[in-house]
């Protein structure tokens, strides 16, 4: 069966990947009227964009074709997948089980850049509320950000405990407030996201009681597929800025956590908590986001969470599109 998905994915992003060659022209031919605006969203669970807002390098990028930039705050991957649909952002920062979810359900994005491997999700307690497994969590209040990699690291969590989620009691809200919920007592357990998680855990003594670094799925970048078919050039300038933006993320950790500290208000420990969970020197997106979001999106279809008769193989494989970041090495 590894094998199998192996070739699956193998076979279909192969397919993609000359499809996509062959469009390129097409693509160039339909950039008839350039954009004015570029809109990307920054999130604290995405630190290279904060990196590159801070350091204004879209901007430089840009100036001289007199593009401007506009920055627009995601929450959580829900909310960037909102915005996208929207049409309010080009450029949105997301899971990649998320994004997959999304695009079965018709939102039109590409996914175009991995700015990160993360560990941004676990399932948290307090202390001495008698939880320390998932099978704990039956008829218990959990908070969750619905349309997340924590919500469908909560649904994988349940189902390996011979869970649903009938079996506990969600509570639905936005990745803040779920931590918020958590301290007042309102939940017994909560679907977490750093760098909020770390902070309950250095602040509050909060306890991530189950963690699967395999479950959380890529952090990666998407593209509106209209914005890229009419601006495939752009789309490269903009996630040329990306890769400088990491770059210079992973040389000068100091700076990053300087960054992150001034974006988030938190305390220079939590920033480094989160910093400990994240992978940032893998920007190629390709076979290795897709084994994980196929992975992902199986388990989501096999819970009853995606309908049933979904092609997952198909929807990866119409998700992601490599041609326009880094090349592979």
């Amino acid at each position: 069966m590894r094998f199998h998905r192996r070739a699956l994915i193998a076979a279909a992003l192969g397919a993609s990947f000359g499809a996509a060659c062959l469009a390129t022209p097409a693509l160039a031919q339909a950039a008839k009227e350039p954009a004015k605006e570029v809109r990307l969203d920054w999130a604290t669970y995405n630190p290279v964009s904060l990196v590159l807002k801070e350091k204004g390098l879209i901007e430089k990028a840009l100036a001289p074709q007199g593009i401007t930039v506009r920055w627009v705050q995601s929450l959580g991957s829900n909310k960037a997948l909102e915005f996208l649909n929207a049409g309010s952002i080009d450029f949105g920062s997301t899971a990649g089980a998320a994004a997959l979810l999304a695009r079965i359900n018709g939102n039109p994005i590409k996914a175009v850049y991995a700015f990160s491997r993360p560990e941004w999700t676990a399932l948290v307690t307090r202390p001495k509320t008698g939880i320390t497994a998932v099978k704990d969590l039956k008829g218990r209040r959990v908070a969750v950000t619905r349309g997340t990699d924590p919500h469908i690291f909560l649904i994988r969590a349940l189902r390996g405990a011979g869970l649903t989620e009938r079996d506990v009691k969600l509570v639905l809200l936005q990745h803040p407030d779920g931590r918020t919920a958590l301290d007042r007592g309102d939940v017994d357990a909560w679907a977490g996201l750093d760098p909020i998680m770390a902070a309950a855990e250095i602040e509050n003594g909060d306890v991530l009681f189950h963690r699967d670094a395999a479950a959380n799925t890529w952090g990666i970048l998407n593209v509106r597929e209209d914005f890229v078919r009419q601006n495939p050039d752009l789309t490269r300038t903009v996630l040329a800025a990306y890769e400088e933006a990491r770059k210079a993320a992973l040389a000068d950790p100091k700076e990053l956590t300087r960054i992150l500290v001034a974006a988030t208000k938190l305390p220079e420990p939590v920033v480094a908590r989160q910093l400990e969970r994240t992978d940032l020197s893998q920007p190629v997106i390709g076979k290795l986001q897709a084994e994980t979001i196929l992975d992902a999106g199986t388990a989501l279809l096999d819970a009853g969470v995606i309908p049933a008769g979904t092609d997952v193989g198909a929807a990866v494989q119409a998700l992601i599109d490599p041609r326009f970041g880094p090349a592979a090495q």
